[in-house]
């Protein structure tokens, strides 16, 4: 049985894994392997990858049900499976700082959880990087188990039977505008505040800018402790910055960790990313049309 060599990365959650080939065949116990780190650990960086998009599909199966991406599904209801992160283009050219496209990568840059604002939130994400910028396009990644396991005894017995309705449109209009076919595709989703990981029971809070507001309670009060938990989340010193280079293949667990990227100068430099999702197991709660 292959042993993956794991070198923890950050006192609460995260390691970089190697031994193990992510393109090539990979058995079942492989598999229930990684598996088992994602739980543990939250956030894996796998170094010097052979990838591509075909070798990563098939591994992002291996994992579950690939996520279809909501932008192309929703402006068109064509199904893709990658997102390209970064201003270099699939015939080789790169997009400038003015382009709308790049603007809308900004987004990005506010803490969030991949796809937090649909029914069935995204398990993982794998991103593989095939250029990085020389200066910036760093990700920053945040532990919402270890925050909840920090939070007083009283708020947490606040939290715990909160349920929080997650907007797209809230989150990204902030930005540059949204498609309109985009998004009424995204109605908001709703979910409970803490979550629990089914295979060892530890619990998290599930927030990001993507969460826009607690049913039941005032607009201020909403904010006030969504605001808090972000804050709480994210402090300095909680933080882990991932460096990329060329061949990092990561994976990070959206049910429990928060991500942002930090920006680079697009007229400056290239950068290229692909990036799959896996679908999660949790349905969230459907909202009333009143969101109540």
């Amino acid at each position: 049985m292959t042993q993956l060599n794991i070198e923890p990365l950050h006192d609460n959650f995260g390691a970089r894994v190697t031994g193990v080939a992510l393109s090539g065949d990979l058995s079942d116990s492989e598999v229930a392997l990684i598996r088992e780190a994602i739980d543990s650990y939250e956030f894996l960086c796998f170094p010097e990858q052979d990838m591509n998009d075909e070798k990563q599909l098939a591994f992002t199966g291996l994992l579950g049900e690939p996520e279809a991406e909501h932008v192309t599904f929703g402006k068109t209801g064509e199904i893709k499976y990658f997102g390209t992160v970064g201003n270099v283009q699939d015939d080789g050219s790169s997009l400038g700082n003015a382009n709308t496209s790049t603007r809308y990568q900004t987004g990005n840059q506010l803490w969030h959880s991949d796809s937090s604002f649909r029914e069935v939130p995204s398990f993982v994400s794998i991103l593989h990087a095939y250029e990085v910028p020389g200066e910036g396009g760093a990700t920053e990644f945040a532990s919402m188990r270890a925050a909840y396991a920090a939070l007083p005894d009283d708020l947490r017995r606040t939290v715990e039977p909160l349920h929080v309705l997650h907007d797209y449109v809230f989150s990204r209009s902030q930005v540059a505008p949204v498609d309109p076919n985009h998004a009424a595709s995204l109605p908001p989703a709703m979910h409970r505040l803490v979550r629990a990981n089914p295979a060892n029971g530890r619990k998290n809070t599930y927030s990001g800018s993507h969460a826009r507001s607690i049913p039941g309670w005032s607009g201020v009060d909403s904010r006030r402790l969504l605001d808090d938990l972000l804050e709480r989340t994210t402090r300095t010193g909680e933080i882990h910055t991932h460096q990329w280079r060329a061949g990092d293949t990561v994976i990070w667990d959206n049910r429990c960790l928060l991500h942002r990227g930090t920006g680079y100068d697009a007229d400056r430099w290239r950068r290229r990313m692909r990036q799959t999702r896996v679908v999660g197991s949790e349905k969230g709660i459907v909202p009333s049309p009143t969101g109540h």
